[in-house]
């Protein structure tokens, strides 16, 4: 089983010619609302790419929080669609459901604020409510659109039942000492990985940056750099994997979907090396879609 523990978002997505200036008022294209946040997003990418449950896919279980409110209920919908166990996704009261406004530009770049909403109140409490769940797993992935003590609480937790813990430190942000010594797989893009070497990311190089963070701790760190393809500094050495070309249509959710297919890869019993490359297609094909959840593949759409 793979646990992803984090957010559960509601994207509002418009489109636009260009990022407007500040202060400026554009004109935009089409709008919708999208299923997304960054755990959801995983966790959706990891139960697609293990394949039929039933055919020996992984199960998947989600552990978050939304508000009581109409995007609360459609979020919630979404997962259990994707055959997502929700047994420890938490409705709260009084409270809104986190959304992400997103402005996605005519080349697929995308420029996204959040406001986190029942996310924030996603508490260790809750953490260990799920710790059965937790007991269940084999790898627990987790990122960092919720609270920091949280994400550390749970990562102890998870380190202390013996599981593969996957840390994704997006959106970049510090995290505590010794943290990193408790990752298995820390998966940063350039400007996380910066950010957690304590360099500028201007001209970083991605092999340094892999080498300080597992000097910091971590024993595995894979730098996605977009069409650059990845750079893996694992116990058997350091590797890139070229990306695959294609026409980007919207990269929104593309990192999450490289995590989902690695981590499936992993769950099914793939190597580093093969499941950093299933991971390598499935953001391949889905920035040629547009959205977050909506873009992610299934495994059988990857062959």
């Amino acid at each position: 089983m793979i646990v992803v523990i984090g957010s559960i978002n509601m994207d509002l997505v418009l489109r636009v010619p260009r990022m407007p200036l500040p202060g400026e008022t554009l004109t935009g294209g089409a709008f919708c609302t999208i299923p997304g946040g960054k755990g959801a997003n995983q966790a959706v990418a990891c139960a697609r790419l293990s394949g039929n449950v039933a055919a020996g896919g992984q199960q998947v279980a989600m552990v978050g929080c939304v508000g009581d409110d109409a995007f609360g209920v459609t979020l919630r919908a979404a997962l259990v669609g994707d055959g997502i166990i929700d047994s420890h996704i938490t409705t709260l009261p009084g409270v809104a459901s986190g959304i992400a406004s997103i402005l996605v530009d005519d080349n697929g770049q995308n420029s996204i604020v959040i406001a986190g909403g029942a996310n924030d109140l996603l508490s260790p409490a809750h953490i260990d409510a799920a710790k059965e769940l937790i007991e269940q797993a084999d790898i627990v992935v987790l990122q960092l659109e919720t609270p920091m003590a949280t994400v550390v609480h749970a990562i102890k937790l998870a380190r202390s039942l013996g599981k593969t813990v996957v840390l994704n430190p997006a959106p970049a942000a510090s995290l505590p000492q010794g943290v990193l010594e408790l990752v298995d797989y820390l998966i940063p893009n350039e400007i996380e990985a910066a950010m957690l070497a304590g360099v500028s990311p201007d001209g970083a190089d991605a092999k340094a940056l892999a080498a300080a963070l597992q000097k910091l701790g971590s024993d595995n760190v894979i730098i996605t750099l977009g069409s650059k393809g990845v750079h893996a500094a694992l116990y058997g050495g350091d590797f890139t994997f070229p990306a695959e070309v294609v026409q980007a249509v919207d990269t929104t959710a593309a990192g999450d979907t490289f995590i989902g297919g690695f981590v499936a890869g992993l769950a099914s019993g793939m190597d580093e090396a093969e499941s950093i490359q299933q991971g390598q297609r499935a953001a391949a094909w889905s920035v040629t879609k547009p959205g977050a959840q909506t873009s992610i593949p299934h495994l059988h759409e990857l062959f």
